[in-house]
Formats: C-alpha cells, structure tokens, sequence
C-alpha cells in the first residue's frame, strides 16, 4: 500500500548540479531526499510560495492544461520503484472514471502536483521508502 508524503523542504545550492527534495511521510516520521535538476527544484521552490504567478504557462502548467483539455483530471503522483539510485514516478490522471499512469520523472511529477492548491497528494510505495531509508 502506497504511503502518503508532503514535500518537506527544497535544497537549492548555486554550486552543485544537484538539487535536493525531500518527502516527507504524512502521518509518520519517516522521510527521504531526492537529487533534482536546478530547473526541476527552481519551479517547484517558485510553485510553493504563494505569491508566485508565471506570465506565461510553464512546461508543468501545460502537462494540466493537455490533460485536462483531453478530459482527465490530474489525480495523483505515485513514486513506484527506485533502481540504481535512480527513483521512478508516475503522474495519475482519472478520466471517465478510470486511472491512467503516465511514466514520469519524480521531480516533473511532483512539479506538476504543486501546481494545484492544495498540492496534489503525492504517495511512495513502501518498497521505495524502506530502500530509500537504508544506510
């Protein structure tokens, strides 16, 4: 059974390539981090403050407008699998009452879910949470 997280802090350091979230589990103690890119990490800092508002639609904010111009609701975000350090994703959209999985990389997923408020819930298998959290 999926676990339900929050994005609980955003790292972002000018002189690494490497980005840091970190998921944090909603009714638990239990959290995680995960190495973004510097677009991914800056979009998804810019979407959580609250007074925030892109002149033009963004490449997450057309991911909505498609699905949402196709008849689907975006649902949910699923992190399902880490594999050689490398974690997977997908982004759920419903459509006539039916889920649909779109492959997606964990930091677009999440950055498409803090497009809506509240945040969009974002959920981990426990398979990737007990790999994640060992030493």
């Amino acid at each position: 059974m999926p676990v339900q997280m929050q994005l609980a802090r955003i790292i972002i350091s000018e002189i690494s390539d490497n980005q840091v979230i970190y998921l944090r589990e909603v009714d638990g103690d239990r959290q995680f981090p995960i190495l973004i890119g510097i677009f991914e990490a800056t979009n998804i800092d810019r979407r959580v403050k609250d007074d925030y508002h892109p002149p033009r639609p963004l490449t997450h904010d057309l991911v909505v407008h498609v699905a949402e111009a196709l008849g689907a609701e975006v649902d949910s975000v699923v992190i399902s699998e880490l594999r050689d350090h490398t974690y997977f994703a997908h982004l759920r959209l419903k459509r006539d009452g039916e889920i649909i999985e779109i492959d997606s990389r964990p930091s677009d997923a999440i950055a498409v879910a803090v497009t809506f408020h509240p945040p969009l819930p974002i959920y981990v298998s426990e398979q990737v949470l007990e790999d994640a959290m060992k030493p």
